[in-house]
């Protein structure tokens, strides 16, 4: 089974984020679920959604504390909350940011840093939305950086549950995220 946990703020579309990578896993035929985790329900306030995904039926409920990976929609939860708490050693982090991984200090946390990565969602989700929300910006890279679920299938999710207008500039920002994220892993690999 591999487990997603999500951080971000009300409003960034957390628990949407979730249900899309439900959603892309099981259009491609695996079972998956997904669910929020609520503090004070208001925007700005810290939000958690979870999301598993298997070959097989899925029975555990709780709160995923051992992800495989970690998506940070907004980074000053760094700072704020430990994000990384409960993460496999062998674990994935997206992180929306336009600094580099060195700027957050991590290094001397002991991360897997040849497993982390920032993608600049928030611009993206601009350039391609008009609107700063990171969301399915972040599922693309997410794509790319785990080959959990295709890009795809997260596409195909993201038109089976938005309008079109709003699938088409989602789709075009999840692509340019997964080819961002292509791209830095070729870098790493000629470095």
């Amino acid at each position: 089974m591999f487990q997603v946990r999500i951080h971000g703020r009300g409003g960034q579309g957390v628990v949407t984020a979730a249900e899309l990578i439900a959603q892309a896993a099981f259009d491609e035929g695996r079972h998956a679920q997904a669910f929020p985790s609520f503090g004070s329900e208001r925007t700005g306030a810290p939000v958690v959604a979870f999301a598993r995904i298997s070959d097989s039926e899925i029975r555990v409920r709780e709160p995923i504390m051992a992800p495989d990976a970690i998506i940070v929609q907004d980074e000053t939860l760094l700072g704020a909350i430990d994000v990384f708490n409960g993460l496999s050693p062998t674990g994935y982090v997206l992180i929306n940011s336009t600094k580099e991984l060195s700027e957050f200090g991590l290094k001397d946390a002991g991360m897997p840093l040849d497993r982390f990565m920032t993608v600049p969602a928030t611009q993206l989700a601009l350039e391609h939305l008009g609107r700063p929300v990171p969301n399915a910006v972040l599922l693309g890279a997410f794509a790319a950086l785990t080959k959990v679920v295709s890009i795809d299938a997260v596409n195909k999710a993201i038109t089976d549950r938005f309008s079109a207008k709003l699938a088409s500039g989602n789709c075009a920002a999840a692509s340019a995220a997964f080819a961002f994220v292509e791209s830095k892993l070729k870098e790493s690999v000629r470095a």
